[in-house]
């Protein structure tokens, strides 16, 4: 793996292939923090091509785009007073959200902030739908309570399915739910397109999941693991896992398929006050901060900080 410092490239090897980010000048002086609204609670955020980034609110839902260069932003989309947790950005322009305890899922055009389509996934109270990753036949979403992957599946040019069309993957093998903790977090594609990792946020256990079956098979992280763990980021063989309590990002070099992995480094920043999750953009990270150990008022103040750490 080769780490440059941000201003010229970040490039990620794996199995002789390499993943480049190329510096953005712009991105590279803009502010280090983007203050978001005050009792906004953030948790999910998406950044695509462009500097610009989506984030979710879990207290109603509201959706807040930021601009990366100037800091500055406004409500995208009102929420519908249930949470917006993990969100995930097409090359369409849609932003795809995790409904967290309403047990939902909806899509939201990310330059009007119209709600395209919704989808009810579990049912409450028996279900929190955490986070979501998008793959070239739709998305898929973790459920933190129940043990299952939900598929929403893309039609012919991405067109968006009926809501009769969500699939439910149950979870079996290796992994087992605990009770009134919080279980499958964090999801993201095996480096070789062919699986699912999902991070156990009680056990800081690592999966891959054959999306086909369902099975999930512990990876192999030797004597470590990531408790606490919640937003992953891959980048090449690279996996970045946000142990958010912990006020740490995780850093684990796996192999193509995603069955094994080695913890190569765990790093913190001032910054961080319970980080829920991580997006990059020209080499730069961007963490939203959750602030769970903050009593939450109207006035509290949230943030999302970001960390040159490649």
């Amino acid at each position: 793996m080769k780490r440059r410092v941000l201003g010229i490239v970040i490039a990620f090897a794996c199995l002789g292939a390499t993943v480049s980010v190329p510096a953005d000048r712009a991105v590279a002086e803009s502010p280090r923090v983007v203050d978001l609204p005050a009792g906004f609670q953030p948790e999910g955020i998406a950044i695509g091509t462009r500097p610009i980034a989506y984030i979710g609110s879990r207290v109603d839902g509201s959706l807040y785009r930021a601009d990366l260069v100037t800091g500055r932003g406004a409500v995208l989309s009102r929420g519908p007073g249930t949470p917006s947790l993990g969100v995930a950005l097409d090359h369409r322009g849609r932003l795809f959200v995790a409904g967290g305890t309403g047990g939902d899922a909806r899509v939201v055009d990310s330059r009007t902030g119209a709600v395209l389509a919704n989808y009810q996934l579990g049912t409450p109270p028996e279900t929190f739908v955490n986070d979501v990753v998008l793959t070239p036949t739709g998305a898929w979403f973790t459920d933190s309570r129940t043990p299952v992957l939900y598929h929403l599946p893309l039609g012919p040019g991405g067109a968006l399915p009926g809501p009769a069309a969500v699939q439910g993957r149950a979870l079996t093998g290796d992994i087992g739910y605990v009770a009134g903790a919080i279980n499958a977090n964090g999801i993201v594609r095996t480096p070789d397109g062919t699986g699912l990792i999902i991070v156990q946020s009680v056990t800081g256990r690592l999966f891959r999941v054959d999306p086909a079956t369902g099975v999930a098979t512990r990876i192999d992280l030797g004597p470590e693991a990531v408790p606490d763990g919640d937003g992953l980021l891959l980048r090449g063989c690279v996996l970045l896992v946000v142990q958010n309590r912990r006020n740490t990002l995780a850093e684990i070099r796996l192999d193509s398929a995603g069955t094994r992995g080695e913890l190569t480094d765990r790093f913190t920043e001032p910054g961080f006050d319970v980080p829920t999750t991580v997006a990059i953009h020209s080499g730069r990270l961007y963490l939203p901060n959750a602030r769970y150990a903050t009593p939450s008022t109207p006035a509290t103040r949230y943030t999302v900080v970001s960390v040159d750490r490649f």
